[in-house]
């Protein structure tokens, strides 16, 4: 198949850690490069976000990443994007015309917005992956929520005139549902993992200080003030070998200046312990699998999660996961078999779970072989990428919806 995969803000070419530079852009990269060792012909479509991104470049991979104009080409954060939409709808549009992809599979809503237009008219599919949703987004951060006031009524959108939305967990399913997607045009199939790439190492050297990881994107609601203070509270309790991990961010010496990286040491300062904890900054994601093995507990505990790729990297490496019981999580960490689970916002149930956890080698061993094991047998990339493959050649042989109206994308 001619695969078309449009990525309007996140990039699988770009650097990891930044605001708006995460589990999405992971996603998009593994799945694009693994349809592409399938035979397909799979072309990722992004915003042109600097003067001098390559019009296309051909990956190692063998996937294509195109980088097209729409808006100044310059950074802007992804909640600003949606008046710039409908121009980058307009240039696939006239792409799509000369040489039509056999499918569509948007990621985020502002891509299927551009989706839609740009196949208005015409009967090739469009398959919908939002990774986060508006309603849920706003139900959590109430008035801080920066996304565009129109979010949810675009996502109701969708829902009702994209051919299928591929869902990453049973959590979303339900919401979708509560923005009228019938049940039928859903289909749950998981983020993944490369097990190939991240894969067991060396157990700890007992003796050494308890080493904890947080690891994503820095922005409030990944909850890394939360895993603070529960450093803070275990500190308090008596535990003076523990030293925490934060990995994301800005990179090399604009570390220094980071928002998000200031507001934790501020925070890490006045709870005690600054020096318990190392910003590591972004890092590059060729050593992401040697991080994750040199820690003993991966913590990932964000007040929401549409999915969640990090508990995977954390299995798949052998490592014990403490999460957040929300969205994805609850579908890939087994609490009392891969790890432990606790609700967001509670740093004193988190301390209580790592405190068990770090005082019990032999557990954390137990938990990390069986989270491996998991991985593998559900998470890998080849079983996700096969399945993503069989849903699109189900949406290219069945009939698509009818012909795209005349609405604006971006209305």
């Amino acid at each position: 198949m001619r695969i078309s995969l449009v990525s309007e803000h996140a990039n699988p070419l770009a650097a990891l850690g930044g605001a708006d530079a995460g589990g999405q852009n992971v996603h998009v990269a593994a799945l694009a490069a693994g349809l592409a060792a399938r035979g397909h012909e799979v072309t990722v479509h992004t915003r042109r976000d600097a003067v001098d991104a390559p019009v296309r470049v051909i990956t190692e991979e063998g996937y294509a990443v195109e980088h097209v104009p729409a808006g100044p080409p310059t950074d802007i954060a992804k909640d600003e994007l949606l008046p710039h939409i409908t121009e980058l709808g307009v240039r696939l549009r006239e792409q799509w015309r000369r040489e039509p992809p056999d499918l569509v599979h948007a990621h985020f809503w502002m891509s299927g917005l551009a989706a839609l237009h740009a196949t208005r008219g015409t009967s090739i599919p469009v398959l919908q992956t939002f990774h986060a949703l508006g309603s849920v987004k706003r139900r959590q951060q109430g008035a801080l929520d920066t996304s565009p006031p129109s979010r949810i009524d675009h996502e109701r959108r969708l829902c009702a005139e994209v051919d299928q939305v591929i869902a990453t967990c049973e959590d979303e399913v339900e919401e979708l549902r509560l923005l009228g997607l019938p049940s039928s045009r859903a289909t749950v199939i998981p983020c993944g993992v490369d097990t190939r790439v991240f894969h067991p190492g060396e157990p700890r050297p007992e003796g050494r200080p308890h080493r904890l990881l947080v690891l994503g994107r820095l922005v409030t609601r990944k909850g890394v003030g939360n895993a603070l203070e529960a450093v803070a509270e275990l500190t308090e309790r008596g535990w003076a070998d523990i030293e925490l991990l934060v990995a994301g961010g800005s990179p090399g010496e604009a570390l220094a200046a980071d928002p998000e990286v200031l507001r934790l040491r501020r925070l890490a300062d006045r709870l005690g312990i600054l020096d318990r904890v190392r910003f590591l900054g972004s890092v590059a994601r060729p050593d992401v699998p040697d991080l994750i093995r040199s820690v003993d507990v991966v913590v990932t505990v964000p007040w929401y999660e549409p999915f969640g790729i990090v508990p995977l990297e954390a299995m798949a490496c052998g490592r014990p996961v403490v999460g957040s019981a929300v969205g994805g999580l609850l579908d890939t960490v087994v609490p009392g078999r891969t790890g432990e689970l606790v609700p967001p916002r509670e740093p004193a149930l988190l301390a209580a779970a790592l405190r068990d956890l770090l005082a019990d080698p032999e557990r954390r061993r137990r938990y990390g072989e069986a989270g491996r094991e998991r991985a593998v047998t559900l998470y890998d990339w080849e079983n996700v990428v096969a399945r993503t493959e069989k849903a699109y050649a189900e949406a290219v042989a069945g009939t698509s919806l009818t012909a795209r109206t005349s609405t604006e994308a971006a209305r």
